[in-house]
């Protein structure tokens, strides 16, 4: 008999992470939830049959803790992530970019740090990383976050490099608009007006079924096959600063 497969996922609690845990314990894996809110991820893996870790994806020390109890680990899927402001980089908060960068940044590499011994020793890893296309080309408002898209972006590119030969993939997801729950209201600091503008006259922007969708296509082709990139917009968005509203 086969052994299940297990999908590590970071900002499980909600949103895209949220919907990623579901549709990967839909095709079959064990799915470990982690984030910070720990009532959220538990009533989550009670639904989907997985495991639930409170974790602090910026915190080294709880994440080597979490990586040396967890055993067996075929995927890596970094998503924990998020956007704080929309102020120029001439106004930006010092305070707001690092908080961008140690979750965005180190996150992915504190996590992929600590699961890569046992994504290589499955024989069939895959690292993901959650990029945004942010990541890709620059916006107004966005200096913070596009600066730490953008380093996520570089690390999955590098460690594609460096693991070569090995048996671990890397993938690299970036998402384009996303009406997912919470992102826009915590990038404006609870301004739930300021949120909905975002997405104001758009008909139908992605949610975070469609993100997930992308992720489980992803992590379930051929071993052989690697997605080095994968960018998803909604029909709506042509670029980061072209977007068809119907007013």
């Amino acid at each position: 008999m086969t052994e299940q497969k297990v999908a590590v996922v970071t900002g499980a609690s909600s949103g895209i992470g949220a919907a990623t845990a579901r549709r990967l314990a839909a095709e079959g894996f064990e799915v470990v939830l982690t984030a910070r809110r720990t009532d959220r991820i538990e009533a989550l893996a009670k639904e989907t049959g997985g495991r639930a870790h409170t974790l602090d994806v910026t915190d080294r020390a709880a994440v080597d803790a979490f990586a040396a109890g967890l055993g067996r680990v075929d995927v890596l899927v970094n998503n924990a992530g998020g956007a704080i402001g929309a102020e120029s980089v001439e106004h930006g908060d010092p305070a707001d970019w690092l908080a961008m960068y140690q979750v965005n940044v180190l996150g992915v590499l504190h996590m992929t740090q600590a699961l890569l011994p046992a994504l290589r020793a499955s024989g069939d890893g895959t690292v993901l990383v959650m990029s945004s296309t942010a990541a890709l080309a620059a916006y107004e408002g966005g200096g913070g976050y596009v600066a730490a898209k953008h380093a996520a972006h570089t690390i999955a590119a590098t460690l594609r490099l460096e693991l070569c030969g090995e048996p671990i993939r890397v993938i690299e997801i970036a998402p384009g608009m996303v009406k997912s729950e919470g992102f826009a209201v915590t990038r404006f600091r609870g301004d739930e007006e300021k949120a909905a503008a975002v997405y104001a006259g758009v008909a139908e922007p992605l949610d975070s079924e469609d993100i997930a969708d992308t992720v489980a296509w992803a992590v379930t082709r051929p071993p052989h096959v690697n997605i080095d990139l994968l960018v998803v917009r909604p029909r709506a968005q042509a670029a980061n600063h072209k977007v068809h509203r119907e007013l």
